[in-house]
């Protein structure tokens, strides 16, 4: 199994961004073929009680790396990596990895 993680940083207008991520970045995300998994985490704190260094974290889940890659070479992946730059102005970060 192959991973995205998607780390987001706090942004400007929480707000604003929930109802983005929701009503638009969301839609596009479901609609890729080949995600096996979605799984959202909207952190709360940091194990020392202090705010944490990320807002929110996506993790998209696929059978293995090249059904990753034609996922994300896909109009679908595109679209949805396109309209990051809409979703957010804050940092993005993008990790990729082998589940075992």
């Amino acid at each position: 199994m192959y991973k995205i993680t998607v780390l987001l940083e706090h942004p400007v207008d929480p707000a604003e961004f929930e109802s983005y991520l929701k009503n638009t970045h969301l839609p596009l995300v479901y609609e890729m073929p080949g995600v096996s998994r979605i799984e959202l985490t909207k952190f709360e704190k940091s194990a020392d009680g202090s705010k944490p260094e990320f807002y929110r974290m996506a993790e998209l889940y696929f059978g293995s790396k090249s059904e990753m890659e034609e996922t994300m070479g896909s109009p679908e992946g595109q679209a949805t990596i396109n309209d990051l730059q809409n979703l957010t102005a804050s940092r993005v970060k993008i990790i990729l990895g082998t589940v075992e």
